[in-house]
């Protein structure tokens, strides 16, 4: 497995590690990408094990994704963005240690490549989960109560009702035959608790 020990090849390789382990957050369960991360991880762990690393250049990188997640909560975040990848850039292109301190072990072309093409990644998908984080629902159940509809079928202990267009589960505490109009007094779940409407 000496083939691992190649600096750029091993920068490679702990660079998908991160990626898996960042998709297999957002999707668990699926077996095939916890499977990826778990083997991209394990091939990395060897390879910075083997290699001589540079702790100045690992914190470097730290800073760097540091300032990346920063940037995700900043209004100025143009240059924030330029400090991290920056950062980024040179500590993944002397984390490994050469004979010579300020020659670096990992191609610089394609540590920019690399740090440009995954923060991209890194960053579509952050936003979006952050948009979806603070967004308002689209649907807020909540505002079916007083809503009126229609029993579609007999209702007692179970029955089915449709409103705003929709087909629900609901419960009543009082018979109500199909076909009347009812109205919405509880939500629990996706049960609607629901009153027969009379009509004026």
């Amino acid at each position: 497995m000496d083939f691992l020990l190649e600096p750029n090849l091993a920068y490679l390789i702990l660079v998908l590690a991160t990626i898996f382990a960042f998709l297999a957050l957002l999707s668990p369960g699926s077996g095939v990408i916890e499977a990826g991360a778990v083997i991209a991880a394990l091939l990395a762990a060897y390879s910075l094990y083997r290699l001589p690393v540079n702790g100045w250049a690992l914190a470097i990188l730290l800073v760097g994704g540091a300032i990346f997640l920063g940037a995700f909560f900043r209004k100025d975040r143009r240059w924030l963005l330029a400090v991290s990848i920056l950062c980024i850039v040179v500590g993944s292109a002397f984390l490994f240690r050469t004979d010579q301190w300020w020659q670096p072990a990992v191609n610089p072309l394609l540590a920019t490549l690399v740090a440009i093409t995954s923060g991209a990644f890194f960053w579509v998908v952050g936003r979006k989960l952050l948009e979806a984080s603070i967004a308002t629902p689209r649907h807020d159940l909540d505002q079916l109560i007083g809503a009126i509809g229609e029993a579609k079928s007999d209702i007692h202990q179970h029955g089915s009702v449709q409103v705003n267009g929709e087909l629900w589960s609901a419960t009543s505490h009082t018979p109500i035959p199909a076909g009347s109009l009812v109205r919405v007094v509880r939500r629990e779940g996706f049960t609607l608790e629901v009153v027969k409407e009379e009509q004026s």
